[in-house]
């Protein structure tokens, strides 16, 4: 007997079965990870087809679980899928040569994604759960180091510390490449970490995150590296920013659409003649994918629901000077906003 949450992936699709191999989404439908391999979903049984590389672990991890664990690869796979003439793939994620062998072997593909992607809209206790770890780390990380900031140092040695923190603590990876940018780097949304060495009144915008059992968080924080009094400019644009932070936190409700949640922080800004810096959407999802839906956007019509995790970051960026960030992982409960971020400072902290 599959899980309901299964079953209803199962029948939304409207396929005979569901051959899926897209990693993270194979970890979605059986809760094990490898960086190969295939999930047969049909009806009444969910197959996890994989090689000897991770068979033993597999079979481990998933016992007692009613997924059923079976050694082989595409051509064991395919047989499996043999019997069901209409298969769901998730076209988004799916080659065409991968399509096109499924049409090979007397195959009719269906968008899988569609189904995949509204029920990983609404996260699980157990995800959640999974994203409050993860957003744990990260803050836990980022306390540990910000005493170690020097005057000199690089933003890669930064981001390698807070990285390695994050591991040490328990983590599995990053969300995604840490985002160190020191002074006027700042401006730049998504910086590439670099070489600029700190220097006494730097702004500094850190944006990182951390996996736990798959799960992503996602934080951004910005600060001054003392104070040489140079910087009212920029506290100013903090405090702008940290309101509209706020503002969301407390305005954004289940029902209203991610571009109504967006226009929450991006009017707030406009007051101030700040809105044309503000150059990326409020907020993402947030899940097994550090980008996932529902989308905060001025062109989202997703409703915003209970069960939804996703970020809020308004930011503004002043091109050759400085950018501010402040972003939290949230998520949707009992109609208002909650935050995974509880241990770390919002405030223009001065290191």
């Amino acid at each position: 007997m599959i899980a309901e949450k299964l079953r209803k992936i199962f029948l939304d699709t409207g396929a005979d079965a569901l051959f899926i191999e897209t990693d993270y989404l194979r970890r979605y439908l059986t809760g094990f990870y490898a960086t190969d391999g295939y999930a047969i979903l049909t009806e009444d049984a969910c197959r996890l087809v994989c090689d000897l590389r991770y068979f033993e672990a597999a079979e481990k991890r998933l016992r007692g679980s009613g997924i059923e664990v079976v050694e082989g690869g595409y051509e064991k796979a395919l047989a499996l899928a043999e019997p069901y003439p209409v298969l769901g793939v998730p076209f988004t994620e799916t080659s065409v040569s991968a399509l096109r062998r499924l049409e090979q072997a007397g195959h009719t593909a269906v968008d899988a994604m569609p189904a995949l992607r509204s029920a990983m809209l609404y996260k699980t206790e157990e995800e959640l759960s999974r994203i409050q770890t993860a957003c744990n780390i990260a803050e836990d990380a980022l306390i540990s180091v910000l005493p170690e900031l020097k005057e000199g140092m690089k933003e890669r040695e930064l981001a390698a510390i807070l990285e390695y923190r994050m591991r040490s603590l328990g983590a599995s990876g990053t969300s995604f490449d840490t985002i160190v940018a020191f002074g006027e780097n700042g401006s730049v949304p998504h910086y590439e970490t670099g070489s600029r060495t700190l220097k006494f009144g730097d702004p500094i915008l850190i944006d990182y995150g951390c996996k736990y059992e798959g799960y992503c968080s996602d934080c951004t924080r910005t600060f001054l590296f003392g104070d040489d009094k140079k910087h009212g400019e920029f506290k100013a644009l903090h405090a702008r920013v940290l309101e509209a932070h706020e503002l969301v936190k407390e305005t954004v409700k289940a029902g209203m659409t991610g571009r109504e949640a967006d226009a929450v922080a991006r009017s707030y800004l406009q007051k101030y003649g700040l809105a044309q810096y503000f150059t990326h959407s409020l907020g993402h999802g947030i899940g097994l994918l550090i980008h996932e839906f529902p989308t905060l956007s001025p062109r989202s019509d997703t409703v915003l629901e209970n069960g939804m995790v996703f970020s809020d970051e308004p930011g503004v960026y002043l091109a050759g000077k400085a950018g501010v960030r402040i972003e939290d992982s949230v998520y949707l409960k009992d109609g208002n906003i909650v935050s995974f971020m509880t241990k770390t400072s919002r405030d223009c902290l001065i290191l």
